[in-house]
């Protein structure tokens, strides 16, 4: 079994419309968090969100086909598309049935359902666009994405809520390694900034009601925290076989070296309190890449800054690697983008990888008064100028779902 590379990234997300623009808000500490544009926010208890700031889907579609294809879609589909483009990929005849897509998405098209839904009630059946099925649908990211590159091979889409990304991520490397695909786009979207979506989460009493300070919302690790702050966005890779990306001279930005997935088997949104899910799912990847506990520099927490969230994270750090536990840094930059839900893992994997290949470890901003249940070195407020050979970027969804993915430097 050879290793598994990834050669290619594409990033929309509350940072910025591309990996750089992202990457370079991140470093910097700057929060992408604001009040919600998209409709009238003032009757819900939580009116700010991580939008994504001046995206144009002419970019990627004809003018013809905006309005046919859900914002989660155009969000995935240009993330994928950025992605090919970045690892100077040409799928043709010959290659195609060996390129597969695995894109995937917590919630899919909520703003094409809820629309819809209305239009219905309010019009009947005749407001109802034949679009409307394809349009919402998970797993018409990667079906469009094959028809829009020629891509024959494994084809569809990862539903597993803000464990999405780093399933479909595990799910790619484990066909390289199986010898069904010599390469494969993998990534997550999601664009649930809608009413219902709000709504849902707000009836659940899961987000922030830091209206007053967006950007001060989303505070993992912080005692004063008070809920994850809703982002949206996708991103995408290219992986590869390491030996089919170095016959083509792909630039390679790092390997994947081993996946861990369990389920807690516990609650449908809770997490045990003892972290056990998170522990064994990041014990796994360890174990699966061939390393020890200790040679791990960096985690690039789920962290969602909310109450039970992080401190079942930190404990499952703690309770897997010990002592080293002090030595690992641990940040989560949802402190910066929201919480994407299925894209969490997208854009933190990015940012994982990133601090490999560049030596910077990206900073938790807003920990200005550490929970003293979370006393590890978070990165506060600061990103790190470290050079690291091994990370773990986890998520964790709702129904006790969790993926740990490990990376290692090249």
């Amino acid at each position: 079994m050879g290793n598994v590379v990834v050669t290619g990234m594409g990033l929309i997300s509350p940072l910025g419309l591309s990996v750089e623009e992202s990457w370079k808000n991140a470093i910097v500490g700057r929060s992408g968090i604001g009040h919600i544009t998209r409709y009238p926010k003032e009757k819900y208890v939580t009116q700010i969100a991580g939008e994504v700031k001046g995206f144009d889907a002419k970019k990627y579609f004809e003018a013809k086909e905006v309005n046919r294809w859900d914002l989660c879609i155009q969000y995935g589909i240009g993330a994928g598309l950025d992605a090919i483009a970045d690892a100077n990929f040409k799928i043709t005849p010959d290659n195609a049935e060996r390129v597969g897509i695995i894109i995937g998405s917590g919630i899919g098209g909520l703003i094409g359902i809820s629309e819809t839904t209305l239009k219905l009630h309010e019009n009947g059946q005749r407001h109802v666009t034949p679009f409307f099925i394809p349009s919402v649908i998970i797993n018409m990211i990667s079906g469009l994405l094959a028809i829009r590159t020629g891509a024959k091979g494994i084809n569809y889409g990862v539903v597993s809520a803000c464990a999405t990304s780093n399933h479909a991520i595990a799910d790619g490397f484990h066909a390289i390694n199986r010898g069904e695909v010599d390469a494969v786009i993998v990534g997550g979207a999601e664009a649930s900034i809608t009413e219902i979506g709000v709504a849902g989460f707000c009836s659940a009493r899961a987000m922030s009601k830091r209206n007053d300070e967006p950007e001060k919302a989303s505070r993992p690790f912080d005692k004063d925290r008070d809920g994850f702050v809703l982002g949206e966005g996708a991103g995408a890779f290219v992986l590869e076989s390491e030996e089919h990306a170095k016959k083509r001279g792909a630039k390679i930005y790092a390997k994947i070296l081993g996946v861990g997935m369990t389920a807690d088997a516990f609650h449908f949104t809770a997490p045990p309190e003892d972290g056990d899910g998170a522990m064994r799912a990041m014990k796994l990847a360890v174990q699966y890449s061939g390393l020890k506990p200790d040679d791990i520099d960096y985690i690039n927490a789920h962290g969602t800054s909310t109450g039970l969230g992080d401190i079942a994270e930190t404990i499952a750090i703690k309770r897997l690697f010990g002592e080293h536990s002090k030595k690992i840094m641990v940040s989560s930059t949802k402190s910066m983008h929201g919480h994407l839900l299925g894209g969490a893992g997208a854009i933190e994997a990015v940012m994982t990888i990133l601090a490999l290949k560049e030596g910077i470890i990206p900073p938790t901003i807003n920990l200005d008064n550490p929970d003293p249940q979370c006393d590890l070195d978070y990165v506060p407020n600061v990103a790190r100028k470290k050079e690291i050979t091994y990370a773990l970027s986890n998520g964790f969804g709702f129904g006790g779902t969790n993926a740990s993915i490990c990376f290692g430097k090249v």
